[in-house]
């Protein structure tokens, strides 16, 4: 028992001991420190590093929640002592001088506090310094919308010194600028695009009081069309083979035609504003919006095509009425009057011949009759007045498939090949 409370009094006083060196070794590192000042007053070199933990992507924006680590060294801060590294609080970090890092394409940046800031400060013994902080930074991300919503984007992150020129700070990426920038394995959560990949680099700026560094990590994202395909491409599709099922349909069918034409030009204009609305107003046409137009285009025709038809549907009705009406009832002529004419020469003729004029007046009623049958027939023949097949409508129903299905494939032959163009992309040192 005596020895167990001997090593508890051994271990307190190493502790306390220990305590005692690391307040002490703090305070001479604080004793008549300059925070204003920054290190060595010569050229100084920080390091940066970022560890990408979230990625979120809207129009020409994105979000990225990040570990931001710099690295810098202050002879300063230099100290002796039974240790190499000394993990600091993050209230440290107000009383020493930091690098007055600031992103140039950033709109909203939040660093983390909850329950505390989100800030971690480590100090080796010969002053290198290692702080890294929680960030949550919103930054734009120009897109180039000419393939959407087949596009790829290269989305920059660019950041540097605010105060200090090329001469006095210089940022530089950590061992190599590939590995300089790291995704975790579950960082890139995106609906709409997939991360294909990230490059790290360096540009020099000139600016009216001097020439800064500027440190710059893309981003490449390649949108998802599978959204795209379901939302606007396959109602488009359908829409225009329904504008197309017309033709199938008897052009004396106007009732029907006319629905079909109208309502599926309506969808179409729905379906444009719609398209519209899930994009930034930019003034050029994309890849979307020519296919909209193209199959617009094709169900307005479909349109005009029923109209050019019922144009000439009404022409033949007039005409192959006219002509029945005419065959029914010829003009200044009665049916009966050549019986008359037979009844009176056979009247006349009655004290001659009595048994000829009986069998003249029945031939004479035996030829009107199938006269007046010959007509009616002729009046109601169904081949030149109902359920006729247009010229056109027979032209339509092979012209405008085929016209379809060559637009179909040159668009997505065209789009689907072509490797996107990404503007503005620095390559990696």
């Amino acid at each position: 028992y005596c020895i167990r409370l001997y090593m508890l009094c051994f271990k307190q006083a190493a502790a306390s001991d220990n305590s005692t060196v690391f307040t002490r070794i703090l305070d001479g590192l604080l004793d008549g420190y300059d925070n204003r000042l920054r290190p060595g007053l010569g050229v100084s070199n920080v390091v940066g590093h970022i560890f990408l933990i979230l990625f979120g992507v809207s129009s020409q924006e994105y979000t990225i929640d990040v570990f931001f680590r710099q690295t810098w060294k202050d002879e300063r801060l230099c100290f002796k002592g039974p240790m190499e590294k000394l993990s600091l609080n993050n209230l440290l970090a107000s009383n020493i001088w930091t690098p007055d890092t600031f992103f140039l394409n950033g709109k909203k940046s939040i660093a983390h506090n909850m329950t505390t800031p989100n800030k971690l400060l480590r100090l080796t013994d010969d002053g290198t310094l290692l702080y890294t902080m929680r960030l949550t930074i919103s930054a734009e991300c120009p897109m180039q919308l000419e393939d959407f919503p087949m596009d790829a984007h290269a989305c920059p992150l660019k950041f540097g010194s605010y105060a200090y020129p090329v001469s006095e700070v210089v940022y530089t990426w950590t061992q190599d600028a590939a590995k300089s920038v790291v995704v975790a394995d579950d960082g890139s959560r995106l609906n709409q695009y997939l991360l294909i990949g990230l490059t790290a680099g360096t540009e020099d700026i000139h600016t009216s009081r001097g020439q800064y560094t500027v440190m710059m990590a893309h981003f490449y994202l390649k949108r998802k069309i599978g959204y795209f395909v379901i939302q606007t491409y396959m109602p488009c599709f359908m829409t225009v083979i329904l504008s197309q099922v017309s033709f199938w349909l008897n052009r004396e069918s106007v009732p029907a035609r006319t629905v079909f034409g109208v309502t599926t030009v309506l969808t179409m204009t729905t379906l444009s504003i719609s398209a519209r609305n899930s994009l930034p107003k930019v003034a050029y046409a994309t890849a979307m919006d020519w296919f909209i137009a193209v199959c617009y285009a094709f169900v307005f025709s479909a349109l005009i095509e029923f109209a050019t038809v019922n144009y000439f549907t009404k022409r033949s009705w007039a005409w192959d009425g006219k002509k029945a009406l005419e065959a029914q009832h010829p003009k200044k002529r009665d049916p009966v009057v050549p019986s008359k004419k037979s009844n009176n020469v056979c009247s006349a003729a009655v004290h001659y011949t009595p048994n000829l004029t009986k069998d003249i007046s029945i031939s004479t009623i035996s030829n009107t009759s199938v006269q007046l049958r010959a007509s009616e027939v002729k009046m109601l023949d169904p081949k030149k007045t109902y359920n006729s097949v247009s010229k056109i409508d027979k032209m339509a129903r092979i012209v405008f498939p085929v016209l379809f299905g060559t637009f179909n494939l040159v668009y997505w032959a065209t789009y689907l090949n072509r490797e996107p163009v990404i503007k503005g992309v620095v390559a990696s040192p």
